[in-house]
């Protein structure tokens, strides 16, 4: 049982610090709590909710969504995992 908890924990510190780091990625251009409008064309993305920021992200990734900034954000969501997104919109949604 002290294994299965060990390891337990050690996933939920690398998925976090995952999700930590896929955030990084945003908060260059949308701000460290998804303030910014990037590059003065997004929307600020910390008055999206959760399940809009999702529908964003995987759309973004897919191709069916987005903008004048959707070339450059196929490639910023292209590595994330479904976790990660997930992660994203609950650090930053409502």
């Amino acid at each position: 049982m002290k294994k299965v908890l060990i390891a337990g924990a050690i996933l939920l510190t690398t998925a976090t610090i995952a999700s930590a780091d896929a955030f990084q990625k945003c908060a260059g251009c949308h701000g460290a709590n998804g303030e910014k409008s990037a590059l003065n064309k997004s929307k600020i993305i910390k008055d999206m909710s959760k399940a809009d920021i999702v529908t964003a992200l995987h759309g973004y990734k897919d191709g069916s969504y987005g903008g004048p900034m959707k070339g450059l954000m196929k490639g910023q969501v292209a590595s994330l995992s479904d976790a990660d997104i997930q992660a994203i919109a609950n650090k930053i949604g409502q």
